[in-house]
């Protein structure tokens, strides 16, 4: 319990939420992106 209390009540617990947070909604925002079907390039 001392880890989750540290974690939710420090700075630096603080700033580790929210670099985790960052990195997950950047996965997702690449993901989303490269998974997305490219647009056709020209070739009729």
């Amino acid at each position: 319990m001392k880890a989750l209390s540290d974690l939710f009540s420090t700075d630096y617990g603080l700033m580790s939420i929210i670099g985790i947070g960052i990195m997950i909604c950047m996965a997702g925002f690449f993901i989303g992106l490269f998974l997305r079907k490219p647009p056709e390039s020209g070739q009729k």
